[in-house]
């Protein structure tokens, strides 16, 4: 698979060469983080590469948030970074069979996993951001779980973290219906 590098200030790097001419030859390339990769950095992609932005109908939205973000120091107390990952989920019996895959962003604290719907985006810009693994869970009499390394390319990475995103504030917009 061809890899390429996303850089902390937004940039996206090929061949240890900036490759800001034309992203959308990248959507179907392996990523990989740079180190000090942090949600800020994921919107400053979109600075970056506007054409990007168009990937997903949710990111009006989460560029006004940001937008109107403090420029530094918006930490999440709860939990030490965020983790973007991959799982596929075996259903079986009873039932019909059937395979769901989808992408996950949670916070990680040690080892264990943080729900981040509660959480504004201007607690979360400047949290580190690491890539996770691929979670095979099989679904049956009893309930297997299994991890693996895990490949994601520019694509899956841009949709799978704004479809996420956009759970955000869902209890609290629940709370406020009461």
């Amino acid at each position: 698979m061809n890899k390429i590098l996303l850089k902390k200030n937004g940039s996206i790097a090929h061949n240890g060469k900036t490759a800001d001419d034309d992203p959308l030859m990248f959507l179907g390339f392996g990523i990989t983080l740079e180190g000090g990769y942090t949600l800020r950095s994921f919107f400053q992609l979109f600075e970056r590469h506007e054409i990007l932005a168009r990937l997903n109908a949710f990111f009006v939205t989460f560029r006004e948030q940001y937008d109107e973000s403090p420029s530094e120091n918006c930490l999440y107390d709860g939990f030490d970074h965020l983790e973007f990952a991959k799982v596929v989920e075996m259903v079986g019996f009873p039932g019909k069979p059937r395979l769901e895959i989808y992408h996950s962003l949670r916070g990680i604290h040690k080892d264990e996993t943080v729900e981040i719907k509660t959480i504004t985006l201007d607690n979360l810009l400047d949290m580190p951001f690491k890539l996770g693994n691929l979670k095979h869970i099989v679904f049956g009499d009893s309930v297997d779980i299994f991890e693996f390394e895990a490949a994601f390319t520019l694509f899956e990475f841009i949709d799978g973290v704004l479809w996420d995103l956009s759970f955000q504030g869902t209890l609290m917009a629940c709370e406020l219906r009461r």
